[in-house]
């Protein structure tokens, strides 16, 4: 091969991890403002009803808003939660639903996206609770 061949093949790799890096950014930091508005109007009132719910059926949580997510908290262990917040890490951000919670030495982790494949700004409360639903169940 020449070196100049394998010069341009290296190059060409380089600027469009580049592009690809710059236009990851962007994707989040649009990501970034639209789930932040979802998570003030949608995600963290649902999650003030869930837990109201909870209350009332005897299994009390609190709300917590860590910066940037919005938390279910057992009040019987503060290590029983169920959070929504925004994944960055995949190729396309996305809004996850995590419930984890401990038992013993045995830790129960699930992660599942809501509604996926949907703008951020186009996922409604009904989204929101069919994911609270499918990960309260640390709770109990």
């Amino acid at each position: 091969m020449e070196t100049s061949d394998v010069r341009k093949r290296i190059l060409d790799v380089l600027n469009s991890a580049l592009r690809d890096a710059a236009e990851r950014r962007t994707r989040n930091a649009e990501a970034g403002a639209a789930y932040e508005k979802f998570l003030e109007t949608v995600a963290t009132p649902v999650c003030r009803q869930v837990a109201a719910v909870l209350k009332a059926e005897r299994l009390p949580c609190a709300v917590e808003t860590p910066a940037g997510a919005v938390r279910l908290v057992s009040e019987r262990s503060s290590t029983d939660f169920v959070e929504i917040g925004l994944d960055t890490s995949a190729a396309r951000p996305r809004v996850v639903v995590r419930a984890e919670r401990v038992k013993g030495r045995e830790r129960y982790e699930d992660v599942q996206p809501i509604r996926e494949g949907v703008g951020i700004e186009h996922r409604t409360d009904e989204d929101v609770l069919e994911s609270l639903a499918g990960g309260i169940g640390v709770f109990a």
